[in-house]
């Protein structure tokens, strides 16, 4: 599930250096722009961390980006991310976005009356509107979405609730094997709590079923208390979680 949400949201370009997969995306998201160290062998000495740690904040530098990592509370990095967490805390990078990957089991689901799929140019500008993006940085905003969209190879399901002119929620859907993927799902300020936010996640889970998928996840900031609610009444679990160290 972790590699499948790496691929759900690819970088512009991408390399392995020692098992750190390092992600550039000219600064659109922490997620597209930063460290992951997915395959780091338990057991390398500080020296050894804060090289590597180094040459990553070099090429970040070149790019003229801030050096983040982004760690996660599972797998078989766990001990090498607690040594690394500990030394980059150290060396004053800051915790931020304490995020949970959420799962469920897909069942059939009728699919949610007022649901539309749209393409990818039609899609941006609805969520460009719904997210309050400031006009001015709208066009480079919109490109750089773009660009990591269209870099997806898996089938997506570009959904919005509502007249595009006039959209009311809108997010996305990215299918991998057997997992569905919920990104960018947001509600138009003024239409919230009004079942919306839920008649579009239901109504991709219900595309997601229909493609074959058996198990849906989607990532939140932990103190998304309204989003968990839904989540929660939707059969979503906690499976693990996720935070990033932005270097000074």
């Amino acid at each position: 599930m972790e590699e499948a949400s790496l691929n759900a949201w690819p970088a512009m370009y991408q390399m392995l250096v020692d098992g750190w997969l390092l992600r550039f995306a000219k600064g659109f998201t922490k997620r597209a722009n930063s460290v992951v160290p997915l395959y780091a062998p338990d057991g390398s000495s500080i020296s050894e961390v804060a090289a590597k740690v180094k040459f990553c904040e070099n090429l970040y530098a070149r790019e003229r980006l801030q050096t983040i990592f982004r760690l996660t509370s599972i797998g078989t990095t766990q001990r090498s991310h607690q040594s690394l967490d500990e030394y980059l805390s150290a060396r004053g990078y800051r915790h931020r976005d304490p995020t949970l990957v959420m799962t469920a089991p897909l069942i059939e689901r009728a699919a949610s009356i007022g649901m539309r799929l749209l393409s990818l140019g039609e899609w941006l500008d609805v969520y460009g509107r719904l997210s309050g993006l400031p006009e001015k940085n709208r066009t480079k905003t919109r490109a750089l979405h773009g660009a990591i969209l269209r870099g997806m190879p898996q089938p997506c399901a570009y959904a919005v609730i509502g007249d595009p002119a006039r959209p009311l929620a809108c997010g996305l859907g990215v299918l991998e094997q057997e997992l569905l993927g919920l990104f960018d799902v947001v509600t138009s300020e003024a239409a919230r709590r009004q079942g919306h936010g839920r008649a579009l996640v239901t109504g991709l889970l219900a595309w997601g079923w229909q493609q074959g998928a058996s198990q849906a996840y989607l990532q939140m900031t932990k103190d998304n208390h309204p989003a968990r609610a839904l989540y929660d009444s939707l059969g979503f679990d906690e499976l693990y979680g996720y935070w990033y160290r932005v270097s000074p």
